[in-house]
């Protein structure tokens, strides 16, 4: 993760999810050539309720 952090985007105002999950997610996702909404829970996109 360190020699990937140069190259993750920098915060503007949100707070940043973990860069872990969602690369975890993404490694998932084309692993198991499945689409987001078919991922587990723990890696689908987290909606802001408002």
């Amino acid at each position: 993760m360190a020699r990937l952090e140069p190259f993750s985007p920098k915060s503007h105002g949100k707070p940043r999810v973990d860069d872990r999950r969602v690369l975890s997610g993404i490694i998932f996702i084309n692993r198991n050539r499945l689409r987001w909404r078919d991922a587990p829970s723990a890696y689908r996109p987290q909606k802001d309720a408002q």
